[in-house]
């Protein structure tokens, strides 16, 4: 059976990750930061030794080990940013959306209704740049639902809205 042009399905065509309605909230830049500090960090790890035993042994193909780890390194080091832009999240009345990714994109939808509870997380580095994250718990032990690089008022605020709508959710069921 052979469509027409006239019937076609525009919702074949929608973007699943394309949501025109909703009002994204980005996180901070300070992420970016924090996560080129501790790339950094591993690059200092990983390229000290390998260089300095690439020196000492002194065969020309044993210096290939941290070229290409330098190469992964910049990679790595260009993406982080890119990465953290791409992150964003948007409370809508039912649900909270969790967008991620720029090659493999993932877009996650908690119902307040399926939150058991909600925790905020600051480790010294990520207090160091002011920043927080906020991981919403659910029955489902795969949800990936974490939102990265909050400012601390803003992840507190995020918490106890999350953690009323919940309770409201869970009330009227």
């Amino acid at each position: 059976m052979t469509t027409s042009p006239e019937a076609h399905d525009p919702a074949i065509d929608a973007d699943p990750f394309d949501l025109h309605d909703v009002a994204w909230t980005a996180v901070s830049p300070r992420l970016a930061t924090a996560r080129l500090l501790v790339l950094g960090i591993w690059a200092v790890v990983l390229l000290g030794p390998t260089v300095a035993l690439a020196a000492v042994v002194g065969a020309a193909w044993l210096w290939a080990v941290p070229a290409v780890l330098a190469v992964l390194l910049l990679w790595a080091g260009l993406l982080v940013r890119r990465q953290v832009r791409a992150l964003r999240y948007a409370e809508r009345a039912d649900d909270l959306l969790i967008r991620r990714g720029i090659l493999l994109r993932s877009l996650v939808v908690v119902p307040y209704g399926r939150m058991q509870y909600v925790d905020v997380s600051s480790g010294p580095l990520a207090r160091r740049f002011g920043i927080a994250t906020v991981q919403l718990h659910t029955a489902a032990p795969g949800t990936d639902a974490t939102i990265p690089g909050l400012p601390p008022a803003e992840a507190a605020r995020l918490r106890d809205r999350l953690a009323s709508r919940g309770e409201a959710r869970l009330a009227g069921l």
